[in-house]
This record gives structure tokens, sequence and C-alpha cells, in this order.
């Protein structure tokens, strides 16, 4: 089963929507130009600073053209962002696919996170920067339809963060507690990051992932002041 077979059906398994596979772009399209273009942007510059018509320029296209395949700055925004959780999801499938045992899994995970291009990690962070986005209905179809996708993206990751802890607690290999707020826990860890993450920067982000590795796996362990 592939990565995107396997999210979909477990959605299915939970009752949440399942994850529609995208339709491919043409040889001609323009659309993943067009994404890379507006992540670096708004990664760069921010989203409120980013003109929608300086994209259209980057790509060499008309603005009139960029319409045919993003109705907003809005909608681009949203799919850069539903993008990046499909890739963090297939990622964190495949990272945990093969692992011996539950602390291996653990480790992969969170190694999974960091394993990012410069551009990745900028989706990363404008991921990050714009989750409240994700907690209102949009008046456009579009940009509801991506708003909607994100959010089953957002459920399925974290029930697989649930997932890898409820059996790690089975196995016994992690201290038993509340799996989903445990693995809740765990996502915001790795996740708060982007908050303050430069490529570039004084720390690589193999360092960080070593880092946040040690404190996730400090995380699903005793709580030292129980002991």
């Amino acid at each position: 089963m592939t990565s995107t077979s396997a999210s979909t059906a477990a959605a299915s398994d939970r009752g949440a929507d399942p994850v529609v596979p995208r339709r491919k772009d043409g040889p001609r399209s323009k659309r993943a130009v067009i994404l890379q273009a507006a992540v670096d942007s708004f990664g760069r510059d921010g989203f409120e600073q980013t003109k929608w018509a300086s994209i259209a320029d980057q790509v060499g296209i008309g603005q009139t053209a960029l319409y045919h395949y993003f109705e907003s700055k809005v909608h681009c925004l949203l799919t850069i962002m539903s993008a990046e959780l499909e890739r963090s999801l297939e990622q964190f499938q495949e990272a945990v696919a093969d692992q011996p045992d539950d602390l291996a899994r653990l480790r992969a995970a969170v190694g999974s996170a960091y394993d990012l291009t410069d551009r990745e990690t900028l989706s990363a962070r404008i991921l990050l920067a714009h989750m409240d986005l994700l907690t209102t209905a949009r008046a456009s179809e579009r940009e509801e339809a991506e708003r909607q996708r994100a959010r089953v993206l957002v459920r399925a990751i974290e029930d697989e963060w649930s997932r890898l802890v409820e059996q790690g607690m089975t196995s016994g290999a992690f201290v038993a507690r509340d799996a989903r707020q445990t693995g809740l826990a765990l996502l915001a860890l790795i996740v708060s990051v982007w908050r303050w993450y430069r490529p570039g920067g004084r720390q690589s982000l193999d360092d960080i992932a070593d880092f946040i590795t040690g404190a996730c796996v400090r995380l699903v362990g005793p709580d030292p002041h129980q002991e």
C-alpha cells in the first residue's frame, strides 16, 4: 500500500474524511513553479508583504494566467500548507515503517521531521505561522476545499503520533500515560522549532534533530519527580 493510500485507509477507519489524491499536473502546467516561487517569497518576505502580482512576475506569466491555477493569494497559501502537511505525513510513515522497535520508531519519526531541504523548511515555517487559517470556513469554494484537505491531514498526523505513542506504551517501552496527550505534546515540541529556526543559522538541522530527539525520548520516559 502506498503512503497516500495508507493515509486514506487510516482516515476512513477513524471515520474522518479521507485525503483525496491531487490531480497530476500536465507537462505544461506552471502550478509547481508558482508554488515554489510563493514558498520562497512567503518564507523570505512574509505572506502579507508579498504582492500576488510579484509571483506572476517571478514565474514569467501574466497575472490573469496566475488565476488559472489559484484564485487568490490565500488559496495559494492554503495549498502550500496542505502540501506541507501531506509531505510530513508521508515522510513520517516512511520513516517508521521498518524500524525494529518502538524507541527506534520514535527516533526515526523525530529525525524525519527535520530531514528537509531549505525550501521544505520554509514551507514548514509558513504552515506553523498560519495554522489559525484552518479554524475558520472560507467563502470561496476552492479555498474551503483546500482548508478542509489540510484539516484532514492535521488529524491524520495527530493520529499517527498518538498511535506511535500508544504502541510504545502497550509494549512497555514508554511509560503509560494519556497516549493522545503525549502524542500531541511530542508533535508540539517538534514543530515549535519552526518559530525560530532559519536555514544557514548557527545550529544545523542535524544538531536540532539530535537535541529534540533526546527531549522526546525523555518525554515518554518516567517522570523524574515521581521516582
